[in-house]
């Protein structure tokens, strides 16, 4: 019997290239699902809510294969940090973070159409440097930030942004591997060799 393929419910690099790079055979199936930007119940039931809605967009064109979904959010005082519009709000996001500790948490759904389905939060704990404007200014200058939560990206950070993180700096860049890998390990999913 040949093994499924992983289906991402996702257009994000980051997440196909953190599944590749663990050994991952990864079909890219993006949803046209709008994100909610706010929920009362806090970061982590809104990156769960649109995890779902993105796996329920996906997993009824793939039966019987594994399709995960993911969403990631900052959250800080209790605002939440979607993908900017443009680079005034970037900017202001980079602003609001300077020098302070925030939330990124990344909601995860996967599973099998028609079969169950596991889900589950993961929390990290990220610290910012205190940024210049002009520092802000050049940052935002050397990436993309318009598709990234919170306007910056983890995996290019070199220590410009980022002074500590407490939990797992995958689930910063877009998906929390070590448990992600469990799931699947449970789901008798096999890596690609």
């Amino acid at each position: 019997m040949t093994r499924p393929r992983l289906i991402l419910a996702s257009a994000s690099p980051r997440r196909r290239d953190l599944l590749s790079d663990a050994g991952y055979d990864v079909l890219i199936a993006a949803s046209d699902v709008e994100e909610m930007d706010s929920c009362h119940e806090g970061p982590e039931a809104l990156a769960a809510i649109n995890a779902k809605r993105k796996w329920n967009a996906v997993a009824p064109q793939y039966p019987n294969e594994i399709v995960v979904a993911a969403d990631t959010v900052v959250w800080l005082d209790g605002r939440f940090y979607g993908k900017p519009v443009d680079f005034a709000e970037a900017t202001e996001m980079l602003t609001d973070l300077s020098g302070r500790t925030h939330q990124v948490v990344t909601g995860v759904v996967l599973g099998r159409a028609g079969e169950g389905i596991q889900e589950f939060a993961e929390v990290t704990w990220v610290t910012f440097h205190t940024l210049a404007e002009d520092e802000i200014a050049a940052y935002l200058k050397s990436i993309h930030p318009l598709d990234k939560a919170g306007a910056y990206a983890a995996q290019d950070d070199n220590g410009r942004l980022i002074a500590k993180v407490d939990g797992s700096i995958s689930n910063v860049i877009g998906l929390p591997m070590e448990k992600l890998g469990a799931f699947l390990a449970s789901e008798n999913y096999r890596r690609q060799k």
